[in-house]
């Protein structure tokens, strides 16, 4: 198959499609995302349209510069009781953000688009429900302390496959999909396009 191009800066997405064989070039797409959250949100968009135009709107925008490449676009939204949850800018806002979610079920939307030809061909949003456990404001400080570099950039402020994980009691939902790329759907996808060998 041709390069496939990631419109995203992260990592673990990255290493995702490695480890699966894939020759990945990683290109961030630069789209001002709060303003198309809020524009979306004031039109009514529900939690699962805007992950959805999220992910389109970043590969579109590199597949605009790359027009025949294999262009895959991703987001994450965190939805609490209607509330989108955005990525914390301090660890003052990720520790308020967490004791929220402490002791309750999360949403999280995983959102993926597939650009060929500068046109989509697939699409998939995959949900997952997280519950944190009830742990003290104790183990909240350390983990915060000890894994902000490392979060800062998660929504949610975790990294279920890193220490993250102690936060929760129960998990529903594609692993895959909750470290942010629902891996096993597109293989499928791209496998069936003929895009990988199969």
């Amino acid at each position: 198959m041709s390069v496939l191009i990631l419109a995203s800066a992260s990592e673990i997405r990255a290493t995702l499609l490695r480890n699966a064989g894939l020759e990945v070039s990683v290109q961030p797409a630069r789209i001002d995302e709060d303003s198309l959250r809020l524009s979306l949100l004031s039109e009514g968009a529900s939690s699962i349209d805007l992950a959805d135009a999220l992910a389109e709107h970043k590969a579109r925008k590199i597949a605009q510069k790359n027009p025949d490449a294999l262009v895959l676009g991703c987001d994450q939204i965190l939805d609490f009781n209607g509330e989108i949850l955005t990525k914390a800018e301090t660890s003052a806002q990720g520790r308020t953000q967490l004791k929220a979610l402490r002791d309750n079920t999360h949403t999280l939307l995983s959102a993926a688009v597939l650009y060929h030809h500068g046109q989509p061909v697939w699409r998939s949003t995959t949900t997952a429900r997280l519950t944190m456990r009830d742990f003290s404001d104790e183990f909240l400080d350390a983990y915060l302390t000890d894994n902000w570099p490392q979060i800062r950039h998660c929504v949610g402020c975790y990294q279920i496959e890193g220490p993250g994980v102690r936060l929760f009691s129960r998990i529903e939902g594609d692993y895959f999909a909750i470290l942010g790329l629902p891996l096993v759907e597109l293989l499928n996808t791209l496998t069936r396009r003929k895009d990988i060998a199969g």
